[in-house]
C-alpha cells in the first residue's frame, strides 16, 4: 500500500512525464537538507512556547499552536526531500499525517502517564508511528525499521542536547548576549528557542535519512532499465 502517490512507480512516472532529469540527493545531502529545514521548523514550532503563549492558551492550546506552526511551514522547508515534481502538496499531506500522529501519541503519554522520562517514551512511540506512516506512504516497508531507528536515534540526541541547553540557560543567575545582560524573561525565551534549535537539528537529520531510505526503490527505477528490474 502507498499513500499520496509516493510509491516508487508513481514517483518515477511523474519524473519521466516531466521530461526533466531529476535531482536525486545523496544520503548526506538528504541528512543536511532535513537538518537545516527542520531546524528552521523547530524554531518556528517552539516559538509559541518561547513567547509564553501557554499563559493565554493553556498547556494544551499552546501545544496545538506549536503543532500548527510545524505543519504550516513543513511544505516549503522540507518538500525537496521528495524526488520529482508535485512534491509540495505531497509533503504537506505526508508530514501532516505523520506529525499529527506523532504529536497525539507524544501528548497522550506526556499528559496521561506521569513518570520520569515519559517525554522520551512518548518520543519513541510517536516516532515509531511516524516512520511506519512514511514507509507505507512510499510503499517501502523494507525501509521501515531503519527509518524508525534513524528518526528515534537522531531525534532523541537532539532532544537531549536541547534539554541540556535549556537547563543550563535557565539556571544561570546572569547571562550576557553581545555584552548586554539578559533579563530573566529573555533568558527563558532564549533557553526555549535553543531547545527548539537542537530539537530541529536532530529530528531533521533523522527525517532526511528516513526520506532517503524510503525512496531507495524510486531511485533504482530512475537509474535505468537494469535497476528497474532490480526494484520490482
Amino acid at each position: 500500500m502507498s499513500l499520496f502517490g509516493l510509491d516508487p512507480q508513481s514517483i518515477a512516472a511523474r519524473v519521466r512525464a516531466s521530461g526533466r532529469s531529476p535531482h536525486v540527493p545523496s544520503a548526506g545531502e538528504s541528512l543536511l537538507r532535513g537538518a537545516l529545514g527542520f531546524t528552521a521548523l523547530g524554531l518556528a514550532g517552539f516559538a509559541p512556547w518561547a513567547m509564553g503563549l501557554g499563559r493565554q492558551l493553556g498547556e494544551g492550546g499552546m501545544y496545538a499552536a506549536c503543532a500548527l506552526a510545524f505543519i504550516a511551514l513543513s511544505g516549503p522547508l522540507l518538500h525537496r526531500l521528495i524526488t520529482g515534481p508535485g512534491s509540495l502538496t505531497r509533503c504537506y499531506k505526508l508530514f501532516a499525517s505523520a506529525f499529527l500522529t506523532y504529536a497525539v501519541l507524544w501528548s497522550a503519554v506526556w499528559f496521561g502517564l506521569r513518570f520520569k522520562g515519559n517525554d522520551y517514551a512518548g518520543l519513541v512511540l510517536g516516532l515509531a508511528a511516524f516512520g511506519a506512516i512514511m514507509a507505507c506512504a512510499f510503499d517501502a516497508k523494507h525501509a521501515a525499521l531503519k527509518s524508525i531507528l534513524a528518526l528515534i536515534g537522531l531525534h532523541a540526541l537532539g532532544y537531549f542536547l536541547g534539554g541540556l541547553a535549556y537547563a543550563d540557560i535557565g539556571t544561570r543567575p546572569e547571562l550576557k548576549l553581545f555584552g548586554v545582560a539578559l533579563a530573566k524573561a529573555q533568558r527563558a525565551t532564549l533557553a526555549r528557542l535553543l531547545w527548539g534549535l537542537f530539537y530541529g537539528l536532530g529530528f531533521g537529520a533523522g527525517l532526511g535519512l528516513a526520506f532517503h531510505f524510503c525512496q531507495e526503490r524510486a531511485r533504482a527505477l530512475l537509474a535505468g532499465p537494469s535497476s528497474h528490474e532490480q526494484a520490482r
